[in-house]
């Protein structure tokens, strides 16, 4: 399958979804005017990679300076995406990554990681100006 790669602007994130090498990241800032079109084509290509059966480790980077709640519900949609086939005995990990003094992005890390009962999910926080 062919990766995903969306460059950030101001208002929405940068994806890279190396989906030959497991590898998906979101990064910089989520906030976008259409939530729903721009995170479609985001859904349709995850949905068909957790879709091939494969047992191949899936991580995920989480580095999100800032997101709006309407990114909030989609980054829930996200995750339980992963979890059913962290469920299902595929190896997920996800690292929550947030700037070192930004307590309300730990803090909503946190409250994601405790409806995942099978994705491996660590918090790491990094220098400031080390995530966008």
């Amino acid at each position: 399958m062919d990766s995903l790669n969306i460059p950030a602007t101001g208002r929405t994130p940068g994806v890279a979804f190396d989906f030959a090498a497991g590898h998906l990241r979101l990064h910089g800032e989520s906030y976008p005017d259409d939530v729903a079109t721009f995170f479609g084509p985001i859904f349709t290509a995850l949905r068909a990679y957790l879709a091939e059966p494969d047992d191949r480790p899936i991580r995920f980077d989480m580095e999100l300076l800032y997101f709006n709640s309407s990114s909030a519900k989609v980054l829930m949609n996200i995750f339980q995406m992963l979890e059913a086939v962290a469920k299902l005995g595929r190896p997920v990990s996800v690292s929550w990554c947030y700037e070192e003094n930004d307590e309300s992005m730990r803090e909503l890390g946190e409250d994601f990681s405790e409806d995942l009962r099978y994705v491996a999910f660590s918090l790491r926080d990094v220098p400031s100006g080390a995530i966008g």
